[in-house]
């Protein structure tokens, strides 16, 4: 028996396109953004905003800087950087604004038309 040694091409992610309507963010986010990943070393990466379960409304935002899009994510670009979302969060953050303010209680901020209620830290909601 014969051993297959060729490496099998890894197939690319397949991904779709969205636009701004799915998630936007402010000048001054995707700058932060776009600082932060080049920082990284990755000028072409991508910023992952997610949905999962937790925080004290029950749902949190997690948003993480990688390299390029995964399977079914939504691509989007916007403020000059590319942002994905997976299509669960998708339903989640539809309509959503990402901000960045610099200052001593800054960071991130999330604007989204779908939390029904969200908590005083701002970092989690319901929905």
């Amino acid at each position: 028996m014969i051993a297959n040694t060729q490496a099998q091409p890894v197939a690319a992610p397949t991904f779709r396109t969205g636009d701004e309507r799915l998630i936007k963010l402010t000048a001054n986010a995707g700058s932060k953004v776009g600082a932060l990943l080049t920082k990284q070393g990755r000028p072409g990466g991508v910023l992952r905003v997610a949905v999962v379960g937790g925080g004290c409304s029950g749902l949190q935002y997690k948003m993480d800087l990688q390299d390029g899009p995964a399977n079914r994510d939504f691509l989007v670009e916007t403020a000059g950087v590319r942002v994905v979302v997976d299509p669960k969060s998708a339903l989640y953050v539809t309509g959503s604004e990402l901000d960045y303010i610099d200052a001593l209680d800054g960071g991130f901020k999330v604007t989204n038309p779908n939390a029904a209620t969200s908590c005083s830290c701002g970092e989690s909601f319901s929905a």
